[in-house]
């Protein structure tokens, strides 16, 4: 290992801390996901819990990475990374979402999909207050 190398891997204890802070942190969304993954009923709460701790503890594990490696292309390669995930993570949701309604997936006990409500009728009074 030669000098150059070996000073760019030393980090200062703030430094390690928080890479250390958001590593735990990611841990612990990805985990959470993976739990509601497993204990979820339907394909809709398991999609709501795994994209979320998917963009949350993904985005803490390459903010780490970011803050390791700050001051070289890798740390800029990370932060796009996190901004990847905040772009793609909910568009992905979202499309499952649709496809499963669309293939006739059911909702959890009678829940309906917004705006789908065949008895509701819409205020007519709240339009004429004036």
């Amino acid at each position: 290992m030669t000098a150059e190398s070996a000073a760019a891997v030393t980090v200062g204890p703030v430094r390690a801390a928080l890479v250390i802070l958001l590593t735990l942190l990611g841990s612990f969304f990805l985990i959470v996901g993976t739990i509601g993954l497993l204990r979820f009923p339907n394909v809709y709460n398991r999609m709501h819990a795994t994209s979320k701790a998917t963009t949350l503890g993904a985005a803490s594990i390459a903010l780490a990475g970011t803050v390791y490696f700050l001051p070289d292309g890798d740390g800029l390669m990370s932060l796009v990374t996190v901004v990847f995930l905040f772009l793609t993570a909910p568009t992905g949701a979202h499309m499952i979402s649709q496809a499963a309604q669309r293939m006739g997936v059911p909702f959890l006990n009678g829940v309906q999909w917004p705006g789908k409500h065949p008895d509701v009728v819409p205020d007519s009074d709240a339009e004429s207050d004036d």
